[in-house]
């Protein structure tokens, strides 16, 4: 009798509907949140102090502003979709730090943050005058790199 109850059980059990799918909730968009909107701030002042003290003759404190925009630039790009605004400050800090590796004799390093410019600026939508000019930049960049090959 123990063994029809347990063969029924397991019947009963087998028989039974799945359970429901799991609904994901939708993940915040992180573009939305005043962190983010501050973080392209501050990157963007990196880039301004960045590029002013390669101006003036002082790359070593240029390259440590660049390396401090490093990881505001990686979290502002983890968002699904960033900003016009995020976007174009992650590609000037790219820009700069690809300039200031050429400077330095590292072409191939530099030609690296230069074709991520490249990529970046070809697949943005909507294409602009400004992301047009951006790309054209990034392909110069990036020929410049190949001659000095």
């Amino acid at each position: 009798m123990k063994r029809f109850v347990i063969l029924t059980a397991f019947v009963f059990a087998a028989c039974a509907p799945p359970p429901p799918p799991k609904v994901a909730e939708p993940k915040p968009d992180p573009t939305t949140e005043s962190w983010y909107g501050e973080a392209v701030t501050q990157l963007a002042g990196l880039n301004r102090e960045a590029e002013r003290l390669l101006r003036v003759g002082k790359p070593d404190e240029a390259a440590a502003a660049i390396t401090k925009g490093q990881p505001l630039e990686n979290r502002l790009l983890s968002a699904p979709y960033p900003t016009l605004a995020a976007m174009e400050a992650a590609s000037d800090l790219d820009d700069l730090y690809g300039r200031m590796l050429l400077a330095n004799g590292n072409v191939g390093w530099a030609r690296l943050q230069f074709q991520k410019n490249v990529v970046r600026w070809r697949a943005w939508k909507p294409a602009s005058e400004e992301s047009a000019r951006r790309l054209k930049q990034a392909l110069a960049a990036v020929a410049d790199c190949d001659r000095r090959l």
